[in-house]
């Protein structure tokens, strides 16, 4: 029986910045601070205590923290004229990078703590009152073990699919990422911890799972007997679960690509047949800079391997242009490994020096507007492969699975194997099924279908418990 929790008395509000662990670890600290009568708002007007969970990804990503936070001191303002106040934090990954920093440039901050101390959260808060928190250690406790469990009506409202974050930190130091310094080196969960989350989502009505790590497909979690298990094999423990219906992972690196984790994709119909699987470069000299310890070749024959095994399956990909020292010769080999690999959808970005890792202190820097005109190029090249996947999408019949209400009456809205939004006519009923839906018109970033025999619901529970109309 779940335990009581206290009616909720004050209000939270969390900025995500950046990638979907960041998305789980918001909840997370939701899921923590629940306990001692914070309930999530989404007005940051009302909020008690706002927190921003940063991403050192991008570029300019502490300044644009610092931009946020003068603003909230203005809210603070506010509040304290009245005879209110505003707690205020950051955490994440510019939190754990840049921790003494923040706190000298905004005293504003009460609270700053790293990626690896939010199951800390509620002690931070109460040590606060006496002056500004910084934890940014890296500790030895499992913080997943420190967590409570969502409420399953918390569950519910988040909806039929959820992140599930399996691993952490990476081992590869690609010379142009900040993670190994903010997130660590990998960690894998338990497999039995990470099977106990998952079978409480699926519980609450949860039906697809994208499971998360900084490299995912490198999980080598232990198992009740002490014995190191691999991605695949995880994905083959968790196609178990029953109502589970879907399954993906990512981001993934070329190198951890193992046979257990191809046969998975070949063999489980849980697992989506679409993949994310950054290459950043075409160029052989450009990979070695990065410090990628991939060739080109190497990468298009894992691609080869994978798609052998599973022949529909989409790929993504990561491309970063201007790297430090890329000319135009190298630039045309990543426009050319574009081409060969045929992305379905890509992430292109232009390559921004982040303070302390060693592609910031490499000569040869690329001019901005080499960079801008590069990415611009790349950019019309995916989004004609994006179009003509999803127009090879048409007259297909996919399973969608129907996630919610759609923009109009009689709309309901969902995803494809392939991640694509799709719309189409249909009565609420049928969210929380897989449908079986022709694709009758691919748009710029959705597409349109109609169902072709109407597979009726299971069960009602999730239906229900949405308080969605028949």
């Amino acid at each position: 029986m779940e335990p009581k929790r206290p009616q909720a008395a004050k209000k939270l509000f969390i900025k995500t910045y950046g990638c979907q662990m960041n998305v789980y670890d918001s909840d997370r600290m939701a899921d923590a601070l629940a306990p001692h009568g914070y309930a999530p708002t989404t007005e940051i007007g009302e909020a008690d205590l706002v927190v921003l969970n940063t991403c050192h990804i991008r570029e300019k990503a502490s300044e644009k923290v610092f931009s946020e936070l003068g603003r909230l001191k203005e809210l603070r303002d506010e509040r304290r004229a009245g005879g209110e106040d505003l707690m205020i934090g950051v955490a994440g990954c510019v939190a754990q990078a840049e921790g003494e920093e923040i706190v000298r440039r905004s005293p504003v901050v009460d609270l700053v703590f790293g990626p690896q101390s939010y199951h800390r959260l509620p002690e931070l808060i109460a040590r606060a009152g006496q002056g500004p928190v910084i934890d940014t250690e890296f500790p030895e406790e499992d913080k997943f073990e420190h967590l409570p469990a969502p409420a399953r009506e918390v569950t519910i409202k988040r909806g039929l699919t959820a992140f599930l974050t399996v691993q952490e930190g990476c081992d590869k130091f690609c010379s142009f990422c900040v993670v190994p310094y903010t997130r660590g080196t990998e960690v894998s969960r338990p497999v039995e911890q990470v099977l106990a989350e998952a079978r409480g989502l699926v519980e609450a009505g949860v039906m697809e799972f994208t499971l998360l790590g900084q490299n995912v497909n490198a999980y080598h979690g232990l198992d009740s007997k002490g014995r190191s298990v691999g991605l695949g094999e995880l994905c083959f423990r968790l196609a178990e679960i029953p109502g589970l219906e879907r399954l993906r992972y990512t981001t993934s690196h070329p190198l951890d690509m193992t046979d257990e984790l191809i046969e998975a994709h070949r063999d489980l119909e849980k697992l989506m047949p679409y993949l994310h699987l950054p290459v950043q470069s075409g160029s052989d000299r450009i990979l070695g800079a990065m410090n990628r310890h991939h060739t080109r070749a190497t990468y298009v024959n894992v691609i080869e391997r994978i798609l052998n095994a599973r022949p529909d399956l989409a790929l993504s990909g990561d491309f970063i242009v201007g790297f430090p020292g890329e000319t135009e010769a190298d630039f045309e080999e990543t426009l050319s490994i574009a081409a060969e690999v045929g992305y379905a959808s890509a992430f292109t970005f232009k390559y921004s020096s982040r303070p302390g890792t060693p592609g910031a202190a490499m000569d040869d820097q690329v001019p901005e507007e080499v960079k801008v005109e590069r990415l611009a190029r790349l950019n019309d090249q995916i989004m004609g492969q994006t179009r003509a996947f999803a127009q090879s999408c048409e007259g297909r019949v996919l399973p969608v699975l129907i996630e919610k209400r759609g923009r109009n009456p009689g709309q309901v809205g969902g995803r494809s194997p392939y991640l694509q939004a799709v719309h189409l006519e249909g009565p609420d009923r049928l969210i929380g099924t897989i449908q079986p839906v022709e694709i009758v018109k691919a748009g710029n970033n959705s597409l349109l279908g109609k169902i072709v025999t109407v597979t009726e619901p299971k069960s009602a529970t999730y239906i229900e418990s949405q308080a969605l109309p028949a």
